[in-house]
């Protein structure tokens, strides 16, 4: 996969809306991206199954399969990152559509820009090749946890890797790099997707439920990512450079 310029990036867009995939192929390609479109679940496992994507432009209303399915298909098979293509009213199924392991959402009437946008920001955080933040590149050890920034992997306390996707890998991330720091809801959504946050957006909610379901011995009674009443989350475990890392160096 590219994600090294517009060119190198390999978009696929799945919507049963013709007008939709021509708008949305039209105009990414416009932008020096390559485009390839899907009209239906099973067309989108063709399209999988042929090449590799950079990301996944998904609708949630699809004639043979729920879109919400599929993102948890996908997910279930591979980290791409996925971004939601919603209808105004879906708020209920937005909310799903990340705890299955979408990255973001779009809602529909949606501007081109804003979606371009989203799309940058979200290949930036997929990237792994990222400049890392002064003195805590490399790896970082909290509670047993190993947290690779620079191959962006997570190890448990068994030195098994854990799956995260996109979102959940930033948001750890941002937790870990702000450890003891209470962020508010705005500077998260700020740090983990570059944009403001809607008032009535609960997607840095259901991403950390999601977090803490992977990280917490005891996700209702969490000890790591802890609520901050009318404030927002801290992290409260003390990161430090892996031995294992300071060997390697």
């Amino acid at each position: 996969m590219g994600m090294g310029s517009p060119a190198e990036t390999q978009i696929l867009v799945v919507d049963d809306d013709p007008h939709i995939r021509k708008l949305l192929q039209r105009y990414f390609e416009h932008e020096g991206y390559k485009v390839a479109c899907a009209a239906t679940g099973r067309e989108m496992r063709s399209a999988l199954s042929a090449r590799p994507f950079d990301i996944v432009l998904l609708d949630l209303v699809l004639p043979d399969q729920d879109g919400i399915d599929l993102a948890r298909e996908i997910r279930s098979v591979s980290n791409v990152p996925i971004m939601m293509l919603t209808g105004r009213e879906d708020v209920v199924d937005r909310v799903v559509g990340l705890e299955v392991g979408a990255d973001d959402y779009v809602v529909k009437p949606f501007n081109l820009r804003e979606v371009h946008a989203r799309l940058k920001s979200i290949l930036r955080r997929y990237q792994t090749d990222s400049k890392p933040v002064p003195n805590l590149d490399g790896v970082l050890a909290f509670e047993g946890w190993r947290l690779d920034s620079e191959k962006r992997k997570l190890l448990n306390p068994e030195n098994v890797e854990v799956e995260l996707s996109t979102g959940e890998f930033e948001m750890l991330d941002v937790f870990v790099r702000n450890a003891g720091r209470v962020l508010s809801r705005d500077v998260l959504m700020d740090l983990t997707r570059h944009r403001e946050r809607d008032p009535f957006d609960r997607s840095i909610d259901t991403q950390i439920s999601r977090l803490r379901r992977k990280i917490e011995i005891d996700p209702a009674r969490p000890k790591l990512i802890k609520s901050v009443r009318s404030a927002g989350y801290v992290f409260t475990a003390k990161p430090a450079r892996s031995a294992l890392d300071a060997r390697d160096k």
